[in-house]
Formats: C-alpha cells, structure tokens, sequence
C-alpha cells in the first residue's frame, strides 16, 4: 500500500476545492509579469504564504515554466513546526494536493538517502509542514508530468545547507531537474525596515554568493525563514552549471494588505544557465 503525503493546509494557505484552486492558480499566473529568461531554468526560489499574500510573487517565476518540462522538481523548504538536526526526505510514495498526487522520484530519493548521513529517509518535518505543499499546486498547473524530490531542513547549520547542495548536485547530475527553495524573507518589521532587510538577501541572490548570504544568515545581518534552503539550491545550481542569478520579483504583505507596521517579504528570483 502506498504512503500519500495528505495535504495539511488546503483550505487555508489556498482553496481545498479542487476546481476553486485550479482557478485561483490559473489567475494568479494571468496576472503575474511576465518574464524573459536567458538559457535554461536551473533553479527557483519561491516563497510560501498564503496565496493571498504570496501567490503573485511565486506566480512569477511559476510563469517562467511554462512550456518546460522536468523529470523531477528537487524541493527544499525549512520546518516551522518541528526542530531537527540535518535534512529530512520524504520517505512516503507521494504528496497530493487537491490537484491530484504527485509522486517521489524514487532513484533521486534513493541516491540522496544513501550520499550522507546528515539526508534521512522520514516523515519528521513533512507532516504539518506548508512550504512545499504551497508549492505543488502552481507546478501542478504549469509542468506536465513531473515527480518530486521533498526535503525539509531542520536546523539551517554551514554545513548541512553546503551539504545538502554538494548532495543535490550530485545525485541529479546529467538528469533533467528543476531545484526548488521555498523561502520567504524577514518578518514582521516595520515596511521599510523590512525593505531594507530583504534588499540585502536579494543583492547576496542576484551576486549569486550562497557563501556570503549563508554568512550574513550566521550572523543574523538577513533574515529568510528559508535562507538554508536558499543556500543549498543556489549551491547545487551552481555546481550543476548554473552561472546567472536573477531576482523576479519582489514584494511585501504591506503591498498586499495596506498594513505596513509588520510586514512579511516575498521573493521569486531564478537560477540560470546561459551559455
């Protein structure tokens, strides 16, 4: 019998309906800006609020995807709801979303588990976790068939972060993968403080440096409650051939509500290969 990941925020995050969802996806890309990317798409980073607050922003570089197609979507997101050390991948046989299942790829799965000690095979982090579910439904509406590769970071360390991408890069090499971080960036401060905060996590994205953005995230100079993730993906990207980092789009739930006494940023940027 098979283990199904069951969603944990549907009707929260976005719409438990199916057809609603479809649509609210489906909307969200009409309205996102329309981007030219140079060379192929190696890597995004894409936040995971709720569509109301975050769904323009991720519709963004969603957007970019259309028309491409992946074998495997390796995704990286942080816990907010369990402390862990290392990285947990998803021992189950798939995730569903109101979308339908979407099944792990199970030979990355597999190469993953067996590179390191600090990758286990468990469901600890995915249970009630958001930020690659959030994920799902948008890759649902813009790739065709595709698996996935889930994977939560517990505690965000040097080491694990740079590992995990040394990982990543290793087990996907020569294949056909999109790399995913899931990230949002700092939090509940004041509009521009807030502003200036994630404009240093973006300069770190776009300088593609995951060693400088790991650094600053060390000494608590950015804050993004996904910056490990970041960190791995733009690591693995870059070790698989991407050369070029570009920032999408930017926004802050102060953009969205008009409330900007605490706000929450958003980013969608991408990792590039251009020859």
């Amino acid at each position: 019998m098979s283990r199904v990941r069951k969603p944990a925020v549907a009707g929260s995050f976005y719409d438990g309906d199916t057809a609603r969802l479809r649509d609210h996806v489906d909307l969200l890309l009409r309205q996102a800006d329309e981007v030219d990317l140079p060379g192929t798409i190696r890597g995004l980073v894409s936040p995971h609020a709720g569509y109301v607050y975050s769904g323009l922003a991720a519709a963004v570089g969603y957007k970019a995807l259309r028309g491409l197609q992946y074998d495997a979507v390796v995704m990286v997101g942080p816990s907010h709801r369990e402390f862990f050390d290392g990285v947990s991948l998803y021992s189950g046989d798939a995730y569903r979303t109101p979308l339908g299942d979407v099944a792990i790829h199970g030979e990355i799965r597999d190469a993953l588990a067996s590179h390191s000690p600090l990758i286990e095979l468990s469901e600890v982090g995915h249970r009630g976790e958001h930020c690659l579910e959030v994920q799902l439904p948008f890759l649902q509406r813009v790739l065709g068939a595709f698996s996935i590769v889930p994977m939560i970071i517990g505690n965000q360390t040097r080491e694990t972060c740079l590992s995990l991408g040394n990982a990543i890069a290793e087990a996907t090499e020569g294949k056909n993968v999109l790399l995913l971080a899931s990230s949002d960036l700092s939090h509940y401060h004041p509009y521009d403080d807030a502003v200036s905060l994630d404009r240093r996590v973006i300069d770190q994205v776009e300088a593609f440096d995951e060693l400088a953005l790991m650094a600053q995230l060390d000494t608590e100079r950015v804050e993004a409650c996904g910056g490990g993730p970041v960190v791995s993906v733009m690591h693995a990207a870059k070790l698989l051939g991407a050369n070029q980092s570009r920032a999408l789009f930017y926004c802050n739930s102060g953009d969205i509500t008009g409330d900007k006494s605490a706000v929450v940023g958003y980013l969608s940027a991408a990792f590039l290969q251009v020859h």
